[in-house]
């Protein structure tokens, strides 16, 4: 299955990889958020329908999840809104960032965030918890200002550490460690540094996130964080692997929403932009 978040696509749709493609059946109320991509004359659409409606979990029949991320019973259904940093100079340098602090947010970063911020204003969250590396600490406060709420910062939101490759552009890094290079581009979930697995961490982390943010008191969330992070947060909450971790892209300032029954079984119940998925295959980008 492969799941592709663009900000330049305007409807949602599935497709299998021998079969014409369909639309994402929506048997009830949509409530559509317009947030603007880097380009102002683009935009994006978040669509949030109501359960019959859903992407779900290891099941993949569009009525529930089947996999629970509490374990236990939640004191409440959840809604979580997950948003990735706006474009950072890392980003636009082509650079490989993971956990280094050095990549900033740019100016259209900030774009991107303000009008994320104008497009979720009229939406109540209880939370917003970030990662606190700076690119996404940055973007979580223009996201965040004006509520009520401190942020709170989560280091099980941080970006995967990727050693020795953070910071070089990824021209240089495929020259100079072939071999790392690409198993971290063609097969993440076996890509190994320094005696670790960097995706497999990210998993457990994912998990860490998920029961930090879901027996906080409180039923709506935001979550502002980066994307290989995002990608485990979204899988782990479907009830997919590592080895699912390309199937998965969202752009800067991308966001998608989630609820969770009391059982912390999830429903991906929004997109923001056209959502494509492979059934036979997984695409390397």
């Amino acid at each position: 299955m492969v799941v592709l978040f663009s900000p330049f696509l305007p409807t949602a749709a599935v497709y299998g990889s021998r079969k014409p493609p369909k639309l994402l059946a929506c048997s009830s109320r949509l409530d559509r958020v317009m947030c603007s991509s880097s380009t102002p004359q683009q935009s994006i659409a978040t669509e949030v329908s109501g359960n019959n409606s859903s992407l779900t979990g290891g099941s993949y029949d569009f009525q529930r999840a089947t996999t629970s991320l509490s374990e236990k019973l939640l004191s409440s259904p959840k809604k979580v809104t997950i948003l990735r940093h706006g474009l950072s100079s890392w980003n636009k340098e082509s650079r490989v960032q993971g956990s280094s602090n050095l990549s900033v947010l740019t100016e259209a970063g900030a774009a991107q965030a303000e009008r994320c911020r104008n497009a979720l204003a009229e939406i109540h969250f209880d939370k917003c918890f970030s990662s606190p590396i700076s690119r996404a600490k940055s973007t979580a406060e223009i996201l965040w200002q004006g509520r009520d709420q401190p942020l709170v910062y989560l280091d099980t939101l941080k970006e995967a550490h990727l050693y020795f490759l953070e910071g070089m552009r990824n021209v240089d890094a495929r020259k100079k460690y072939p071999e790392e290079y690409t198993a971290w581009r063609e097969d993440p979930s076996n890509f190994c540094v320094n005696g670790v697995y960097p995706i497999r961490q990210l998993w457990r982390t994912a998990r860490e996130a998920w029961l930090e943010i879901l027996f906080t008191p409180g039923e709506s969330f935001l979550v502002v964080t980066h994307k290989s992070i995002l990608r485990a947060l979204i899988c782990t909450a479907l009830g997919l692997g590592p080895e699912r971790f390309r199937a998965i892209d969202i752009n800067n300032g991308g966001l998608c929403v989630f609820s969770f029954n009391i059982h912390g079984e999830a429903m991906l119940q929004g997109l923001n932009m056209t959502a494509h998925m492979y059934t036979d295959h997984i695409y390397h980008y």
